[in-house]
């Protein structure tokens, strides 16, 4: 029924995606381009998705358990290092150079694109380059624990 549940879910997100248009990145990359050929029309994907988190946030949180766990795991940590920037440096950049967020690149491999194709890859090899950096990181002696 999780796995049922996460499929839902993904495809409901994943045609709200390709609906608004956050699939297509000449669409994205338009919006970025404030000087030059910019498309406003992503602020209402944007104000929709804030007013349909902060509601499905109220439900969520406003049950004592989750439907399918048993407990809520979020993040407790509240500060700000260099760690969460340059990650989300690089994020904002890479999404500005190429016109796809994970979000958007994952429906749009319906598209049989090669640069989505190419974008999921390198998003791919990010991750395992990640985490292996981590992973080494972390068993270094006296290396902080995340």
């Amino acid at each position: 029924m999780r796995l049922f549940a996460a499929y839902v879910i993904g495809t409901i997100f994943g045609v709200g995606i390709s609906i608004s248009g956050m699939a297509n990145p000449a669409k994205v990359l338009n919006f970025f381009d404030v000087a030059g050929a910019w498309d406003p029309s992503l602020i209402f994907v944007m104000g929709g998705a804030l007013v349909t988190t902060f509601i499905g946030y109220k439900l969520v949180f406003g049950r004592k358990t989750p439907v399918f766990g048993r407990e809520f795991l979020v993040p407790q940590r509240r500060d700000l290092d260099a760690r969460l920037i340059g990650g989300s440096a690089l994020f904002g950049i890479g999404w500005g150079i190429a016109g796809f967020c994970p979000g958007g690149a994952l429906p749009a491999l319906g598209t049989g694109r090669w640069e989505v194709f190419a974008f999921t890859a390198a998003l791919l090899v990010g991750i395992i380059l990640a985490r292996t950096i981590e992973s080494a990181a972390a068993r270094k002696p006296n290396a902080p624990q995340s």
